[in-house]
């Protein structure tokens, strides 16, 4: 018989038949340890309903693979087997990893830029078409990554959610809907046929009482739940893991609730995927940043409404820096989500070139497919083209544009809402540059006459949203 093939980095499935009866969520316990010469890696497998057993594994090396699994079952104890590990096809480049501390990049050492955008519950519809439009939406806009929710919000009524259970009155919080799980699934390999990153939000604060009553879960029941997600999720290469959107607004966690469900996830997940934890904020008065120092977080997500932050942010802990809340392009009566589309750029060009990373936002209520951050559908804003205009300035520019400019051979200077007439290049006196005045929100890119050295005035037309390329020759 033929050994099967799986490509580095795809995803290995273990099927197994199994107990039915009773509860098998809650009483039959599966694992695997996968061998590659004298590595060991256990994972654990999950219940799939109808006596259908997964374990799901992604190989990091090219190779014979070996495996055999564990169980106090004994139709899933002791089952042997082997696979062949492939090199990966075109486009896929495995896990997103950090690198030098403040920035990103495949396994395989390709970088990787986030640009990614929010649409908390793009899968909660039950509208497989208004899916696809979101999916080609995406293929069309500049992100590379989704922040994404997997439970409900107090008000919604889904058709299905992560339990069994279709109201708050029947979820049964012992038992799992492997039919919700099977469609997120589809969701993350849609998205990772687009090269796109899904960055799961797992627990979040809109649950308060009278709702679906996710938000005051034990102890156990979260690790029960996490449990589950990462026997299922972790084998996809383009999931990341954000423990809470906006955790501080939970009362009902402490800081100590939330180190030890991050450490959960930190020892169950067998790939390391990236991990964060988001804060809330009242909206340009205050803001309450989770510690990035603590070793299971891998980078800081952050909600902060002024990019210049990022400075103050990259100082306070040496892991990247993504604002991936700075306030939505759009027009609803809140403060978060009716900014405009060059509010939001102006914000963009100054974390970015502070050396942190953006996300994007759009709210605009009465258009036809709704908010995009509730539920995807079209993107109405301005923002989107001109953020395509930046990755891909971005893309041409060294990977790591800070220590490039520290070392005085490139730089990208944002110089904001004011008009200068004049600017003095804070490069280095004994080199010359080359220099491209770039026009933020029309997109357009002029090459200054000439060379121009180190500490010398630039002339200017003094116009706001400009930024500066310059280029040691």
């Amino acid at each position: 018989m033929k050994i099967q093939e799986v490509e580095r980095w795809g995803t290995f499935e273990i099927v197994m038949t199994g107990p039915s009866t009773g509860n098998p969520f809650q009483e039959v316990a599966l694992s695997a340890v996968f061998e590659y010469h004298n590595d060991r890696i256990e994972v654990d497998g999950f219940y799939d309903g109808a006596g259908v057993y997964r374990i799901r594994f992604m190989p990091d090396r090219e190779g014979a693979w070996r495996f055999i699994t564990k169980s106090v079952t004994p139709e899933l104890d002791d089952m042997v087997g082997s696979f062949v590990c492939t090199p990966p096809s075109p486009g896929n480049h495995g896990p997103v990893r950090v690198k030098d501390g403040y920035l990103f990049a495949y396994e395989d050492g390709t970088p990787y830029l986030p640009f990614g955008t929010t649409c908390y519950h793009w899968t909660h519809k039950g509208d497989r078409a208004h899916e696809q439009l979101t999916l080609e939406e995406l293929d069309k806009s500049p992100f590379n990554k989704v922040r994404m929710c997997l439970l409900p919000t107090k008000d919604m009524r889904p058709d299905q959610v992560v339990y069994e259970g279709t109201c708050p009155e029947d979820v049964d919080l012992t038992r799992f809907n492997t039919d919700f799980f099977a469609h997120v699934e589809q969701c993350l390999s849609d998205l990772m046929k687009l090269g796109i990153e899904a960055d799961l939000i797992l627990f979040h604060p809109y649950d308060k009482q009278g709702g679906w009553g996710f938000n005051g879960l034990t102890r156990e029941q979260d690790l029960f739940y996490l449990r589950y997600i990462i026997a299922r999720f972790s084998a996809f290469r383009n999931v990341w893991w954000s423990l809470s959107n906006e955790y501080d607004f939970n009362t009902m966690k402490t800081v100590e609730d939330w180190d030890r469900l991050l450490q959960f996830v930190q020892r169950k997940d067998a790939y390391q995927h990236l991990s964060s934890i988001h804060n809330g904020t009242k909206m340009y008065e205050h803001t309450s940043e989770f510690d990035a120092t603590k070793s299971w977080l891998t980078h800081q997500s952050i909600q902060h409404w002024d990019a210049e932050a990022t400075t103050a942010l990259r100082a306070a802990a040496r892991k990247p820096v993504v604002i991936d809340e700075i306030s939505y392009e759009g027009n609803v009566a809140k403060r978060w989500g009716n900014i405009t589309g060059l509010e939001l750029m102006d914000r963009y060009w100054t974390g970015l070139t502070r050396g942190g990373f953006i996300a994007h936002g759009e709210c605009f209520v009465n258009k036809p497919t709704g908010a995009w951050i509730s539920g995807g559908g079209r993107l109405y804003g301005e923002s989107p083209e001109r953020i395509r205009f930046l990755r891909k300035l971005m893309e041409e520019g060294p990977a790591d544009w800070m220590a490039a400019r520290e070392e005085g051979s490139y730089a990208l200077l944002y110089l904001g809402k004011y008009r200068y007439s004049s600017y003095k290049l804070p490069m280095s006196a004994d080199r010359q540059y080359q220099i491209e005045l770039i026009d933020i929100w029309n997109m357009s890119v002029y090459s200054l006459d000439g060379t121009y050295a180190g500490q010398s005035d630039v002339t200017l037309p003094a116009e706001p949203y400009t930024a500066l390329r310059v280029v040691a020759v």
